[in-house]
């Protein structure tokens, strides 16, 4: 998997978390339309994520992984707070976003640092 896919992963399973684990994060309907409204939120986010690319390429050392994280946190945080605006869901609080951001940057930035046995290898 390349960096690209990691990335998606890690948007992904910190979307899931957060929009699962964070009691401040709503979707509009039922079931059914609260996991579209999930899916649609973690589109969303791999979009502007993509566009503005904030991560490391592969393992780096911990300084440089907490300055990328905390550039991501901080870009991850807004795109929380522009969300509700484009998707159905709702975000109560500044605590909420920020945990929300924290959670999907955590997860973006330990899905960066998997690699296959291959490319440790080539290293």
């Amino acid at each position: 998997m390349n960096d690209h896919g990691r990335r998606r992963l890690g948007i992904l399973v910190g979307v899931g978390l957060a929009g699962g684990l964070l009691p401040g994060i709503t979707f509009d309907g039922e079931d059914v339309d609260a996991l579209l409204g999930l899916m649609m939120a973690a589109l969303v986010m791999v979009v502007l994520t993509q566009l503005v690319y904030v991560g490391p390429s592969g393992r780096v050392p911990v300084p440089t992984l907490a300055a990328f994280g905390a550039i991501g946190f901080a870009q991850d945080a807004l795109i929380w707070w522009l969300a509700p605006k484009v998707s159905p869901m709702h975000v109560e609080g500044w605590a909420t976003i920020l945990l929300a951001a924290l959670l999907t940057r955590g997860a973006v930035l330990a899905a960066s640092q998997l690699t296959s046995r291959v490319e440790i290898a080539e290293e």
